[in-house]
């Protein structure tokens, strides 16, 4: 491609994804239209990704990392012998440029414009309350749950809990597309050690966890990775979804993950508010929660490291950019919208057997 033409889809690029992101961030921006772009594809994209027995996403990343070293090595050879280089250095360049930028559209109208979709909170009528006594009365809840819950709860297998994790969706929520479940990712030592449990990938539409993920995180975390399939970007309410369809369904294995994962959110905030009483409520939990508690934290020190700082800094600079105020910090979210939803569930059941999308 001549270097005039380069230039000028480069122009049109530009022109394409800034018009896109103003429109998305107009507050006048029709609802429905959010979703069109990326229901088309996701429909198509997730029922060919399902018969893979592998991630394609994560081998897509591996060719993208290896394209972009071979990429500096030729530049840093042009460089090097810049005057009889300098045309093809400037060739190169504008095709880096255009690829990333072709890359960068995939992804927006492919799952970026999905962060421009309303709150959970604001579809299913949740009114913002946060307080002290909440999170008391909340871990108070939860630590009774977990107590009722440990006798019953078994392990299950990553097929069985993606059969029933497809099958919580088609029966407590709207959801316009159908989901498939989650595969292990190839990058499960690394994403260990950076403190990652799971990842959705904005181009294959496939969602990946960890292997050594443990079993009793599983339910909650599938359940929230499938949320993002269902075109829920906010990891916020990713979390929230995973909590309510957790808690909504009849199996008390799925009941007890999402109950531990809320309150480690629940009890993590009161312990900075009031850490007697924290550590009160955690003192009444049983052998079982216990073990998996110590489990979670033998998890955690594998990602004690510098690592896991820089990823950490890396994904909240990307989740601001995406419309996410809070960055990182807007996983804990969940805890007071989870909160209204369980004193919103006392007033109107419909919310249990329906959970609405945004």
């Amino acid at each position: 491609m001549k270097l005039k033409r380069k230039i000028y889809l480069l122009v049109v690029l530009l022109l394409v994804i800034i018009v896109s992101v103003l429109f998305f961030t107009r507050a006048t921006a029709p609802t429905g239209f959010y979703h069109i772009p990326y229901f088309m594809l996701q429909d198509q994209r997730g029922g060919f990704m399902h018969f893979l027995p592998f991630s394609l996403g994560d081998i897509l990343y591996i060719a993208a990392g290896i394209w972009f070293l071979l990429t500096l090595v030729k530049w840093g050879k042009y460089i090097w012998r810049f005057k009889a280089n300098k045309e093809r250095l400037l060739h190169s360049v504008f095709y880096a440029v255009n690829a990333i930028l072709i890359g960068y559209l995939f992804f927006l109208f492919g799952w970026g414009i999905n962060y421009y979709n309303p709150p959970l909170r604001t579809a299913w009528q949740l009114k913002d309350h946060n307080d002290t006594l909440d999170l008391v009365r909340f871990d108070s809840l939860l630590v009774g749950r977990l107590n009722a819950l440990a006798p019953v709860y078994r392990s299950y297998s990553l097929r069985e809990i993606n059969k029933i994790s497809v099958a919580n969706y088609q029966q407590y929520t709207d959801a316009r597309l159908t989901l498939y479940g989650v595969k292990p990712t190839l990058f499960g030592w690394y994403m260990d050690r950076i403190g990652i449990d799971g990842y959705f990938n904005p181009f294959t539409g496939e969602g990946q966890i960890v292997k050594t993920l443990p079993a009793f995180l599983l339910p909650f975390t599938v359940s929230h990775e499938m949320a993002h399939q269902a075109g829920i970007a906010a990891e916020g309410d990713a979390n929230l979804m995973a909590y309510a369809l957790c808690t909504a369904c009849s199996d008390p294995s799925f009941n007890y993950s999402a109950d531990l994962n809320l309150w480690l959110y629940v009890n993590a905030r009161l312990s900075r508010k009031d850490s007697i009483t924290a550590q009160r409520f955690e003192s009444q939990l049983n052998k079982l929660t216990h073990a998996h508690i110590d489990t979670i934290e033998a998890r955690e020190k594998l990602s004690d490291n510098d690592a896991h700082q820089y990823s950490n800094t890396v994904y909240d600079g990307y989740l601001k950019m995406q419309q996410q105020k809070e960055g990182i910090r807007s996983y804990g979210s969940v805890t007071a919208n989870a909160w209204l939803l369980e004193k919103k569930r006392l007033r109107d059941t419909a919310i249990r057997t329906l959970l609405k999308m945004p």
